[in-house]
């Protein structure tokens, strides 16, 4: 009945080498040469990248149990779906914020370095200077406001792993970001959080 949801659940899994080679620039242009190397790591982070949003969308919208937080128990029919209208209050300011960190992200660094996972430099102004990760932070956003949205169980309950994903990703980006810029990425990187914003500046 729920085979769906953990299907999407095991793709993202099974993403996890694939997105790893995604950020592995050096390593394959030394096995493959320059332009092959570049090349194949364009491809896995198409194929992570988008895969990563497919397989996040599934799980939204898989057949599973739902919840409901119980507060001002008022059901809205909205294109055929029964939304309590707590957790629409709840879920979009949320979903908002993760899309605009998401898109502000994409933005400064450009589509194409957000989908094949290749910077040409270090960014780290504008949304760069209060987070090193906006668009994960954005994803992390945007699952929870769209699970709540949905009142989907399952989304919420694999929130953990989704979170747990997205700082493994990180994580092994910035090893492979430290790699490619050295001291540069080092210096920024003890600057700038991970995945929460700073929301004030740093004093001097």
């Amino acid at each position: 009945m729920y085979i769906f949801f953990f299907i999407c659940i095991a793709g993202m899994l099974l993403l996890i080498p694939i997105y790893f080679l995604s950020v592995e620039h050096l390593r394959l242009q030394k096995k493959y040469g320059e332009k092959k190397g570049l090349k194949i790591t364009e491809i896995f982070g198409l194929i992570s990248g988008w895969g990563f949003f497919i397989f996040l969308f599934g799980i939204w919208i898989s057949f599973q149990p739902k919840f409901e937080i119980p507060f001002f128990q008022y059901n809205l029919n909205i294109i055929g779906l029964q939304i309590p209208l707590f957790h629409l209050i709840l879920a979009v300011p949320v979903i908002s914020t993760g899309a605009w960190f998401g898109i502000v992200g994409v933005k400064k660094v450009t589509l194409k370095v957000a989908e094949t996972h290749r910077p040409e430099k270090v960014i780290s102004t504008g949304i760069y200077s209060k987070i090193r990760h906006p668009q994960y932070f954005g994803a992390i956003l945007s699952h929870i406001g769209i699970t709540i949205l949905l009142s989907s169980l399952f989304s919420l309950l694999s929130t953990p792993l989704i979170i747990f994903l997205i700082y493994l990703f990180s994580w092994k980006e910035e090893k492979e970001l430290i790699r490619e810029f050295g001291k540069e990425y080092e210096v920024y990187k003890k600057k700038v959080p991970m995945l929460l914003p700073r929301i004030r500046s740093k004093s001097k």
